[in-house]
């Protein structure tokens, strides 16, 4: 809906361009640890509940299903460094700028192309930080999709953009984050 609004307001009145990108699963933090998430609340999204768990702020993390058709039954998501989603917002303006119609509207898909599983996830957590987490297995949750990554050939063709960090380095970076929430007087 949002998308479909901003393309019909770049097609009457004054000339606009606007470029939407269709984000994935963002994690980590800056790497220097100065700018990271910290949701209000319970964290919905992964990443903030397993860090939050690993600083002993939040129980044991549930995983939601283990019955799926995945490689280890766990959903699978495209998590994609939220270092690389900024240069891909940077990649964004670079074409609007260079682009010479009066008016532009384009899609991107911003992620890495491939996804991981839960239970993946909280492996590479585990190696990238050497803090073992506690998680149990739960029942699926009402709504949750089996496996969902981005098609990123377009981002890449289009913006001249790719993710470039892993998956362990975004989880480093938002171990790194939290660890500094614990610690403010170290900034």
């Amino acid at each position: 809906m949002c998308e479909e609004i901003i393309r019909q307001t770049t097609q009457v009145g004054q000339p606009l361009k606007a470029i939407s990108l269709r984000y994935f699963n963002p994690v980590g933090a800056h790497p220097s640890a100065h700018i990271g998430e910290l949701p209000l609340g319970t964290p919905n999204n992964l990443v903030p509940f397993i860090t939050q768990s690993a600083a002993g702020l939040r129980p044991p993390i549930t995983i939601f299903g283990n019955d799926y058709n995945t490689s280890d039954g766990t959903c699978v998501r495209d998590y994609i460094h939220v270092v690389d989603l900024a240069k891909a917002h940077v990649k964004a303006l670079q074409l609007l700028e260079r682009t010479s119609s009066a008016t532009y509207y384009d899609v991107f898909n911003v992620g890495t192309g491939t996804g991981n599983s839960v239970l993946e996830v909280i492996k590479t957590f585990e190696k990238a930080t050497g803090v073992t987490l506690t998680y149990k297995t739960g029942p699926r949750r009402a709504g949750d999709i089996e496996q969902i990554y981005a098609e990123v050939d377009k981002s890449r063709d289009g913006l001249q953009w790719q993710a470039e960090l892993s998956l362990e380095e975004g989880l480093r970076d938002a171990w790194r984050w939290q660890q500094k929430l614990l610690t403010p007087a170290q900034s």
